[in-house]
């Protein structure tokens, strides 16, 4: 028993090894330990035969009730018997013995050096144990101790007592320190972009057929960036040539009937018409032929995701194939999400701390703020703000993610650390 208790890795092992451990020598109907905490509260720790007594039966209510009793009974540091004949219970106290519990109890409490008792271990017997028996347990009592005393002390709690005046020396304190103005700050995902960058679109409905640049590619002024299918609009151009020669050929001939025939003279300017009509038919798609190889407006970087997600796809007048963008001039393009946003204005102070570098923030101020909220592509609903960047910092590419930390007016401590909980807790009370 020496062994197993000083193997114990817990108070609670060491508890279930008290309770089973002495039953090949007592044959004992059943054994309970109790943990005794300051001011003689009790906590039940292992019954024999229960891996783990935490179900709140009504045995175990009875439980506590009777360990409550025991503990006052078993004043000394020696192991007592209790016979129930000789006791004066309570009737519930009876009532619940009568129906569990034999006969008595054998109590031994187990002290500490100091002699503080840190708890008790009840055998419940028909008869006391035998004379010899107590003295030749004291061994293994005192090895309980030992062992109790060095597991609870892993357990015991720092506790603090405070007199009423340094609880209100506390409470001052901590008010003014929830009283301290900080500036109230946001964070919000953010990407490197260029102040100045001019979308590219698609001048007529087609299919893109070639990206003449690559992505993030250095480009001029006037460099092709891609080139849609011509082969539809060279068809259309060849028809009209074909209209247009038609329509100058019966102009013609009207005008050679109208010398004899003065009805003709009616159809010219029908047929003229028509003819004018065709040779601007033929002009305006000359000039989507013409426009099928989109340039670059000026000097930049092309900025777009992937030459494969534009090849062969259809595209119609307006829509945005890429941007040439200004590496020069870089900024930043903040997502703020609906639920933290706050008060900003322009000028406010913005510090970028980039994925890639996050021991080199980058600062700024905001530029533009939008009061309009749209989804961005993480899906969520955020309002969409640009600020600078001071200085230019070689390691602000264009394309860089990163999170930005936005300071906006000062409050109290107070209100920075309570606004959230408060916005939900109104939210969902309507208060």
């Amino acid at each position: 028993m020496r062994d197993l208790a000083l193997a114990a890795p817990s108070l609670d092992a060491l508890a279930f090894s008290m309770a089973n451990d002495l039953y090949p020598f007592l044959q004992f109907y059943q054994a309970v330990v109790f943990a005794e905490h300051e001011g003689g509260r009790l906590e039940l720790l292992a019954v024999s035969g229960l891996a783990k007594p935490g179900e709140d039966s009504p045995y175990l209510v009875w439980l506590m009730r009777a360990g409550r009793f025991l503990a006052t009974q078993a004043g000394g540091d020696a192991p007592v018997w209790l016979a129930r004949d000789r006791l004066a219970l309570d009737d519930d106290l009876v009532e619940g013995w009568q129906e569990w519990w034999p006969a008595g109890a054998w109590v031994l409490p187990v002290l500490d050096r100091e002699g503080h008792r840190l708890g008790l271990l009840c055998v419940l017997l028909d008869e006391p144990p035998p004379e010899a028996f107590p003295g030749l347990l004291d061994g293994v009592r005192l090895t309980w101790s030992y062992c109790w005393a060095a597991l609870s002390r892993r357990r015991r709690r720092f506790r603090i007592r405070l007199s009423k005046r340094q609880y209100t020396i506390g409470a001052v304190v901590l008010a003014l320190i929830m009283a301290v103005p900080v500036p109230l700050t946001v964070l919000a995902p953010a990407e490197v972009v260029s102040r100045e960058a001019q979308v590219v679109s698609s001048p007529v409905d087609g299919v893109v057929e070639r990206m003449l640049v690559r992505p993030n590619q250095q480009v001029e002024a006037g460099t092709p960036l891609f080139a849609l299918e011509e082969t539809t609009l060279r068809n259309r151009v060849s028809v009209l040539e074909k209209q247009v020669a038609v329509a100058d050929a019966e102009l013609m001939a009207a005008s050679q009937r109208a010398f004899d025939n003065p009805q003709s003279k009616g159809e010219l300017a029908e047929l003229g018409g028509v003819a004018q009509q065709r040779r601007a038919e033929l002009a305006a798609a000359t000039a989507q032929l013409t426009r099928s190889q989109v340039k670059s407006p000026k000097a930049g970087v092309a900025v777009f995701s992937d030459v494969n997600d534009w090849l062969g796809k259809p595209v119609v007048t307006g829509e945005r194939i890429l941007s040439v963008a200004d590496p020069g001039k870089p900024a930043m393009r903040i997502e703020l999400p609906v639920a933290d946003a706050i008060a900003l204005e322009p000028g406010a102070e913005v510090t970028l701390y980039l994925t890639a570098y996050p021991l080199t923030p980058l600062h700024g101020k905001v530029l533009e703020t939008s009061y309009q909220a749209k989804p961005s592509e993480s899906g969520v609903v955020a309002y969409p703000l640009l600020a600078s960047i001071d200085g230019v910092p070689a390691h602000a590419r264009l394309g860089l993610h990163g999170t930005a930390k936005l300071y906006g007016q000062r409050v109290t401590l107070a209100y920075y650390l309570l606004r959230r909980p408060l916005a939900a807790v109104r939210a969902w009370t309507g208060w």
